[in-house]
């Protein structure tokens, strides 16, 4: 089913039961040209003009994101290991399936926030910071910097939206979406990995050693 005909599909639904309710609402779907796009109907939850709501939450098991870099970069230019403590910082962010990412402070995230947080008693946040530093050893003629893994977390939930005024000729819109972000350290027995990791320097970052000030040294260089 393509996004479109899940949108329409979703204001039918809830127009038929809307007029029973005594909510005008039209139970006849608008036409193709009319349909919304998903953006367009998070863009209108994200500025208040529509009406909305994250539905039924559902929390998924946590995993392990995908190892980055989140430190500078080592070099050891000299004859023996070298080691040096370093700082590193991550901060990591949601994004939606529908595509985008979610703003800290917008309306979008607040919605998510009181949606999950009724629900699960669990206060989820869009956005993690985490700084510490760690001390690095490089072996002569390698390069060593600082990985880290995030603990994230899948939601699935349906957005909807009600509008003062017919819309795209309805009342209400339904979009499903699935958020991913990063969890606390320690859900469901999950925890972030910071590690360090190391490789041969590439011929270029050899000729950085081969003179100037950099020369039997050990350095470090910007991400």
């Amino acid at each position: 089913m393509t996004m479109n005909h899940a949108l329409r599909y979703g204001s039918r639904t809830l127009a038929l039961a809307a007029t029973a309710l005594g909510v005008i609402a039209t139970a006849v779907p608008a036409a193709a040209e009319e349909q919304p796009t998903a953006e367009q109907i998070l863009a209108d939850c994200a500025s208040g003009e529509g009406k909305c709501s994250f539905n039924a939450p559902q929390l998924g098991k946590a995993y392990l994101g995908e190892p980055r870099q989140v430190s500078d970069l080592l070099f050891n230019c000299t004859d023996s290991p070298a080691s040096q403590s370093m700082s590193w910082a991550d901060t990591v962010g949601s994004s939606h399936s529908v595509g985008g990412s979610v703003t800290v402070g917008g309306g979008i995230e607040g919605i998510i926030t009181a949606s999950v947080t009724a629900t699960y008693n669990y206060t989820w946040q869009s956005s993690r910071t985490e700084t510490s530093s760690f001390t690095v050893t490089v072996k002569p003629g390698e390069v060593g910097w600082i990985s880290r893994a995030q603990v994230m977390q899948q939601i699935s939930g349906t957005w909807q939206t009600h509008y003062d005024d017919r819309k795209w000729d309805h009342y209400y819109w339904f979009v499903p979406d699935t958020v991913t972000g990063p969890a606390p350290n320690g859900t469901d027995g999950k925890h972030s990995a910071v590690v360090v990791k190391s490789r041969k320097m590439t011929a270029d970052e050899k000729k950085l050693c081969a003179g100037g000030s950099t020369q039997d040294e050990v350095f470090t260089r910007s991400r």
